[in-house]
């Protein structure tokens, strides 16, 4: 059994219209749309909607700026827009029509962060399987699926936002977790609270790892925990007892799948 597994493809349909090349089945963890484009910021939904410009002014605040001079820049740009909800409702469409036209079955998905999965289902085809806080057999082995990232605890959703990320709270994304038994593949798009798997070398940030998806590892010990999220990870992957535990990579950018073989 060969099985290709891409993480984070952000917007990068042509890559992944050939990510199930010579393979028996794909796996997809997330992160289909590409909503800013932090290395060609006249691309993504922002580029679209505002410009190379301005988006370059928001990645500055990102990195740069306070959270409060980010936020008010973010909400001036939004309010530039007679429909702000309806134009980003549009992108999304148009990017999920590309994105899920170019998936080779059978496909088997979990969301991400920067996804809006309750439009998946509008847009799968026959041959793709949604799965999040389930367990979908595939050539004979159990695999689990977890989607999503954490909400950061004490942190709240925007009532009416334009856009709100796939971000659950922690006991929400842990009852998904507690919903994977008896798997031989755990799949996710955060990693593990492994320090050396969430730390961002160029974001110079750790990113949110999951305390529940590492106690499962611990407990079942799976053959692999693959994830990514991270897109430039200290370490590309960790062993923790018997699980090999591998970010697959940035796919928008290395246009190449990870392969499991069993």
């Amino acid at each position: 059994m060969r099985v290709h597994v891409v993480s984070d493809v952000h917007g990068n349909a042509d890559a992944l219209a050939r990510a199930g090349d010579g393979a028996d089945a794909l796996i997809v963890l997330g992160d289909l749309l590409d909503f800013v484009d932090y290395r060609r910021h006249g691309n993504g939904i922002l580029g679209t909607l505002f410009g190379e410009e301005k988006v370059s002014e928001f990645a500055r605040l990102r990195r740069e700026g306070t959270r409060d001079e980010t936020v008010a820049f973010a909400r001036s740009l939004w309010g530039s827009l007679a429909d702000p909800g309806g134009a980003v409702d549009e992108a999304i469409r148009e990017q999920y029509e590309k994105l899920f036209a170019a998936l080779t079955a059978p496909v088997y998905l979990t969301p991400g962060n920067v996804d809006t999965p309750a439009l998946w289902p509008e847009f799968a085809g026959p041959g793709a399987q949604i799965l999040d806080g389930e367990v979908a057999e595939i050539g004979g082995l159990r695999v689990g699926f977890v989607g999503g990232a954490l909400l950061p605890d004490g942190v709240k959703p925007r009532p009416n936002p334009v856009w709100r990320p796939y971000l659950r709270p922690r006991e929400e994304f842990d009852a998904s977790v507690a919903k994977l038994t008896d798997i031989d593949v755990l799949c996710s798009h955060i990693p593990p609270a492994v320090p050396q798997l969430t730390y961002d070398v160029v974001a110079r940030r750790a990113e949110p790892g999951s305390d529940a998806l590492l106690e499962l590892i611990r407990s079942e010990q799976p053959r692999w925990s693959v994830f990514g999220h991270v897109h430039q990870p200290l370490a590309a992957r960790a062993r923790l007892g018997r699980t090999e535990c591998r970010n697959v990579g940035h796919f928008k950018e290395t246009a190449q799948p990870y392969v499991l073989r069993w």
